[in-house]
């Protein structure tokens, strides 16, 4: 099966990331100060959107930034040909935006918004997310200072020197069958109903196919003869690469042993359909995954069945 030719959500070019700028200190200074430049806010992990007349980002000019910016901007790159930098506010003030616009959860407002704004966002957030975690020398203890624009935590001891680059963590996401259903799973911690695909973090000298294998074991006890690559999607969750597979069971009798998942099930297209069970959010990868089990199997797209159930545009309450 050949790779998607359109982008999962948060994914695909956006974004001219402009990474031989990152150290041209004078051009940083010019963006900064140039009228034609935009923001990209962070406040609280929530990005700032509009969704009225239609959803979109709402990205800032420097006069419209709020004073209670946590630290020095990060250069994102161009964007629709201007530059553009996030931006954090600082957590511990409270904030209210502007008539019209509100900090959500990309989770669940992602794809709301057109594709190149949902990937702005999802790029803002994720390096913010990844700046306020490596406030300090990971080797020696002592603070560290952004360089590169924001993209280089380095430390400040000169005897030390060590820098920090932007990481992510690969996790594979994997859609599980014996050719007619479909392997789903469920967390305690999930409202009843909802299912989705198995998925977990790659671990340190494993292939992402040792992890599906490993993963699918581990949660259901279900043995994988083959699998093949779908898609990959940025899921900035907080700092997640998802690598998605369709794979093919070799057994079926489902365990779960290490206690993860609550509930395990197969399900069949015709279940799917009517809306058991209730489906991950169509921003995710993990329904693209479905969705493309279910349109082998009957010839039919998933996102046009009238009795599926997505999961709730927004958190339970």
């Amino acid at each position: 099966m050949p790779a998607r030719q359109v982008p999962n959500v948060f994914a695909g070019p956006y974004v001219d990331r402009s990474s031989g700028l990152r150290k041209d200190a004078a051009w940083i200074e010019a963006a900064l100060a140039d009228p034609a430049t935009r923001f990209v806010p962070v406040w609280r992990t929530q990005s700032l959107v509009r969704r009225r007349p239609l959803p979109g980002a709402v990205l800032l000019e420097r006069s419209a930034l709020q004073t209670v910016t946590a630290d020095a901007p990060i250069l994102l790159g161009r964007f629709q040909g201007a530059a553009c930098f996030a931006v954090e506010y600082d957590p511990a003030h409270e904030l209210v935006p502007d008539e019209g616009a509100e900090f959500a959860d990309l989770r669940f407002s992602g794809a709301l918004l057109p594709r190149d704004e949902a990937g702005l966002l999802a790029y803002a957030r994720a390096m913010v997310w990844w700046r306020d975690r490596h406030r300090f020398c990971g080797a020696c203890g002592a603070a560290a200072v952004a360089e590169s624009a924001g993209h280089v935590m380095a430390c400040s001891r000169a005897s030390c020197g060590t820098q920090f680059f932007p990481r992510i963590d690969p996790a594979i996401i994997v859609l599980v069958t014996d050719g007619e259903r479909a392997l789903l799973g469920r967390q305690a911690s999930w409202p009843a109903g909802r299912y989705s695909t198995i998925a977990g973090f790659v671990e340190p000298g494993e292939s992402f196919e040792d992890c599906v294998a490993r993963e699918v074991l581990e949660e259901t006890g279900v043995e994988v003869l083959d699998m093949e690559y779908h898609s990959s999607q940025p899921w900035p969750f907080p700092s997640s690469l998802m690598i998605g597979y369709l794979a093919r069971a070799r057994t079926t009798a489902i365990d779960c042993p290490d206690g993860e998942l609550e509930d395990a099930r197969w399900f069949t297209p015709e279940e799917v359909a009517a809306g058991t069970p209730a489906l991950p959010p169509p921003t995710s990868i993990s329904f693209q995954l479905i969705a493309a089990w279910f349109e082998r199997v009957t010839g039919r797209a998933l996102a046009d069945e009238p009795g599926i159930t997505p999961w709730n545009a927004r958190p339970p309450r």
